[in-house]
């Protein structure tokens, strides 16, 4: 990679970094995967970075590009039999105004990971169907199907959580 394409990359990855880093973890639920999610990101960034700076959206293809690293690594068997445990205890008491959003990320860890980067993508990141059929590589239909699933699911695992009619 030539000086300048590569200052430019690390503009660019600079910039976008927290972006990212929240972006996967919605799509993950732990902050240290969801940082490892990112870096395996920018290394394929990296490698691909002229063809990505050269994108009519370099974001939308980011994007993607995080969304499939996620979505590889919950098709491992690492990732599907292995779970990892932490040494923090949780608070005991959470405040009222973080109580729903411990239990939506608990419910969200229960989905399958195509529902949740379903979620993700429509809902934190606020594409619209046909952006998030282009980033997950499927059909609109599939988009609204996965939706509704994963939607239901979530009132499943959340009853008594107060869902308001769209």
């Amino acid at each position: 990679m030539r000086a300048d394409e590569e200052h430019a990359y690390v503009q660019y990855v600079s910039d976008r970094v927290l972006a990212l880093r929240r972006t996967a973890y919605h799509l993950c639920g732990d902050w240290h995967e969801a940082h490892d999610l990112v870096q395996a990101t920018c290394i394929k960034l990296y490698r691909h970075w002229g063809r990505i700076s050269a994108a009519d959206s370099p974001d939308a293809y980011v994007r993607q590009v995080l969304v499939n690293v996620y979505l590889q690594q919950r098709g491992t068997w690492w990732a599907r039999n292995v779970r990892l445990f932490t040494d923090a205890e949780p608070d005991p008491a959470p405040a009222p105004a973080l109580e729903h959003r411990v239990d939506l990320h608990a419910a969200l860890a229960k989905l399958a990971p195509g529902q949740r980067a379903v979620l993700v993508l429509r809902y934190w990141e606020g594409l619209d169907v046909a952006e998030t059929a282009r980033v997950l590589g499927c059909s609109t239909g599939t988009v609204k199907s996965q939706t509704s699933y994963a939607l239901a699911a979530l009132r499943r695992l959340m009853p008594d959580y107060a869902w308001e009619a769209r």
